[in-house]
């Protein structure tokens, strides 16, 4: 007779935690110069308040998709992006997002013409997402990043 498995509560928690993530489409976005950072729904760029949502995306480890862009602005005022996607290997904190897109945030500051680039920003989304560059455009433009970097440059 075959032995059943054990209970572990703690997969069961993290599996019911990562699908709230999923329900709420939850992101953590950041946009400098001005060092705003917020949680979002990446599908309708609206920020999440909850704190159940926010426990979720912080104390458990996630497989991330992290979207690093530069913001940029040409001289006849049109706006546009330039932006990699990157999905580092294993599962990672969000605490620890900074250590992962250092390397990736100054390849992509430096391909973008200094004339034109008026802020830097990055999204990172628990699990294995991939989201049109149009998409991202307009979720940074929703948080306001073209104006902030203006203001600030």
């Amino acid at each position: 007779m075959s032995k059943r498995k054990p209970c572990n509560r703690t997969v069961q928690v993290q599996r019911s935690l990562r699908s709230l993530l999923s329900t709420h489409h939850a992101a953590v976005i950041h946009i400098d110069p001005s060092g705003r950072q917020l949680m979002i729904n990446w599908k309708n760029a609206r920020q999440i308040l909850s704190l159940i949502v926010a426990n979720a995306l912080c104390d458990i480890p996630h497989r991330w998709t992290i979207y690093i862009a530069g913001i940029c602005v040409r001289q006849d005022g049109a706006q546009y992006i330039k932006a990699i996607e990157i999905r580092p290997d294993g599962i990672h904190l969000v605490e620890k997002l900074a250590d992962v897109v250092d390397h990736f945030y100054e390849e992509v500051k430096e391909d973008c013409n200094p004339n034109h680039r008026v802020g830097m920003g990055w999204l990172a989304i628990p699990g294995i997402v991939s989201i049109p560059e149009a998409q991202l455009a307009a979720l940074f433009a929703a948080l306001g990043a073209w104006d902030q970097a203006v203001i600030a440059a």
